[in-house]
């Protein structure tokens, strides 16, 4: 059953109230993940929060188990927890994501996401968003005439040379290069 977002409930979950857990678990709407109120992540914002009596209602709503405070007690799978760092940098690999906050969202540690995410995935997470950005950027120039800054913008990187660079670095090519080899001149 899905309990409103009181005072006190809201309170217990920005100062991490351990006295409360067992009584209700909090979703986070924008990371699709539900924690216990004594978990030590970043507070969500009030509007992005629902409450639920019981972890198994978190869960039929879709909700994930945060790895940091293990609501469900049990370890979430590092293959799931990977894939769902993947799922959010291919959501928002144009925004200015770091290794930080990336592990922030996904409540866990820096060092542990970039460990656990190479180990998986064989990159790491910093090398997966390049290479998203880099395959956007290439949707782009085959797709479109937008100039060279505005594409690197659009697809996150708002450095143009260091795009550039990059650009040529991974695929052989500057872009406007690439633009042509792939028939938009």
């Amino acid at each position: 059953m899905e309990l409103d977002v009181t005072e006190e409930r809201w309170q217990a979950i920005i100062t991490n109230d351990a006295t409360y857990d067992g009584q209700f678990f909090y979703a986070v709407k924008t990371t699709g993940i539900f924690c216990r109120p004594s978990c030590k992540s970043k507070p969500p914002r009030w509007g992005n929060v629902r409450i639920f009596q019981q972890a198994s209602e978190a869960i039929r709503e879709e909700f994930r188990p945060c790895k940091r405070c293990k609501p469900t007690g049990q370890r979430l799978p590092d293959q799931e927890w990977v894939a769902q760092i993947t799922d959010y940098i291919d959501a928002h690999y144009s925004e200015k994501l770091t290794l930080a906050r990336l592990a922030d969202m996904c409540h866990g540690s820096p060092y542990h996401l970039q460990r656990t995410f190479k180990r998986i995935k064989g990159m790491t997470p910093v090398e997966y968003m390049q290479q998203k950005r880099i395959d956007k950027a290439k949707q782009l120039l085959v797709e479109s005439d937008k100039p060279i800054a505005a594409i690197a913008a659009e697809a996150g990187m708002s450095n143009t040379p260091y795009f550039i660079t990059l650009f040529k670095k991974t695929t052989g090519h500057t872009p406007g290069e690439y633009r042509q080899l792939h028939g938009n001149p």
